[in-house]
C-alpha cells in the first residue's frame, strides 16, 4: 500500500525512516535465492520479478522435459513451492508466486492470494477468478484510462471482455482498442526479458518529517549531495554515463514538481551531477514544506575509458533554493 494512502487510512501511524541500502540488501538476496532454482529472470525492480520456468526441474523430477500437460503443471508448481522456501530462508521474507500461462495473468493472479500466496492460475481459470475484478487491476490501466472506461460503463474485466473489438476500437484507437480485448481474454505474448540497458538511473528519499527549505537547510544540503553521489556511484558500478539530469521535489501537500536539464557531455561525475540538479532546483518556487527529494539521470550511454567519478565535498543549498516563509 503507498505510503499516502497508508497515512490517510491510519493518521496516528508512526511512520519508520526508510532504509534504502537495507532494501537494495534483500532484494539481491530474494533475486539471487530465486536465480539458484530458475535462472531466467527478468528484474521488474526492487521487489518485483517475472521467471520462465520452461524446462526447469527440481532434483527429484529428475532429467526430463516438461512437456504441456497435467504433470508438467504440477512440477512447475512443486518448483514454485521450493522458490518460496528459498526465498523465506535467504531473507525471513514470504513473497507471492503466480504460475500461470503468460507474463499478463501472471500480475494478475500474483494479488489474488497475498500475502506469501502461490497461485496456480491456468486459461480455464480467466472467466472465474480475472472477469469479476476492476479493468485498473489490468497492468498498463492507469486512472485516466480507467475514468475513461468506467465513463462509457465498463467496470470490470468482464465488462471490457464482453465489449466488441470493433467498439474498443472506436473509442480507444486502434493499437490500444486491440490491446485492450486481448488483455481481457488473457492473451499475452510478451517474452521474459532477461536483458535490458536502463534508460535512467535515480535515487529519492522520503524524509522522516517535512523539511522547511530554510530552517532545515544544512540537512537538506546534506541529503541532496548524497543523493548525487549515490547516483554517481550506481552509474560508476554500472559502467553508464548520463547527458540528462532530472530533479523531483514532493511537498507537504504531496504536489510533486519535476524539473530537468540536458548537458553538454554525457557524465558520471558527482560534481557535475550536483551542480546541474542544483540548477534544476533554481527553477522550483519552494514556498511549501518538502517531503521527499529526488534525483535522476537519463539519457544514458555506455561509459568510456575517459569517464571518471571525481569525489564530492558536502556542499551548500545556499545558492539553490529559493524559499518562502
Amino acid at each position: 500500500m503507498g505510503l499516502m494512502k497508508a497515512a490517510a487510512l491510519a493518521p496516528d501511524a508512526i511512520l519508520l525512516p526508510t532504509d534504502f541500502d537495507a532494501y537494495r540488501k534483500y532484494s539481491r538476496l530474494f533475486k539471487m535465492a530465486v536465480s539458484d532454482i530458475a535462472p531466467q529472470i527478468e528484474d521488474r525492480g526492487i521487489d518485483e520479478i517475472y521467471i520462465d520456468l520452461t524446462g526447469v526441474n527440481l532434483a527429484e523430477h529428475g532429467d526430463v522435459v516438461q512437456e504441456p500437460g497435467n504433470e508438467a503443471w504440477w512440477r512447475a508448481r512443486d518448483v514454485a513451492k521450493a522458490i518460496k522456501d528459498a526465498v523465506r530462508a535467504a531473507t525471513g521474507l514470504s513473497c507471492s508466486i503466480a504460475v500461470a500461462p503468460n507474463k499478463l495473468l501472471a500480475k494478475i493472479a500474483s494479488e489474488l492470494d497475498k500475502p506469501d500466496g502461490l497461485t496456480m492460475f491456468s486459461p480455464d481459470d480467466v472467466a472465474r477468478r480475472i472477469w469479476p475484478l476492476a479493468a485498473r487491476k489490468i497492468n498498463g490501466v492507469g486512472p485516466k484510462l480507467s475514468a475513461k472506461l468506467e465513463s462509457l460503463g465498463i467496470r470490470t474485466i468482464g465488462d471490457l471482455a464482453a465489449a466488441e473489438t470493433a467498439w474498443l476500437i472506436q473509442h480507444f484507437g486502434k493499437h490500444t482498442g486491440a490491446w485492450l480485448h486481448d488483455v481481457a481474454h488473457g492473451r499475452d505474448d510478451r517474452a521474459v526479458v532477461t536483458h535490458s540497458e536502463p534508460q535512467s538511473i535515480s535515487r529519492e528519499t522520503t524524509f522522516d518529517r517535512d523539511l522547511h527549505a530554510q530552517r532545515d537547510r544544512v540537512e537538506l544540503s546534506r541529503i541532496f549531495t548524497d543523493l548525487c553521489v549515490g547516483i554517481s556511484e550506481d552509474l560508476r558500478r554500472k559502467g553508464y554515463v548520463g547527458r540528462t539530469i532530472g530533479l523531483k521535489l514532493r511537498f507537504a501537500n504531496f504536489k510533486t514538481v519535476t524539473r530537468g536539464q540536458t548537458i553538454p557531455a554525457p557524465t558520471c561525475d558527482a560534481r557535475v551531477i550536483r551542480q546541474a540538479a542544483g540548477e534544476c532546483l533554481k527553477r522550483v518556487s519552494i514556498d511549501r514544506r518538502i517531503r521527499l527529494l529526488g534525483v535522476r539521470v537519463g539519457g544514458l550511454s555506455a561509459a568510456g575509458n575517459g569517464d571518471a567519478v571525481l569525489p564530492l565535498q558536502a556542499a551548500s543549498l545556499d545558492k539553490t533554493v529559493r524559499a518562502g516563509d
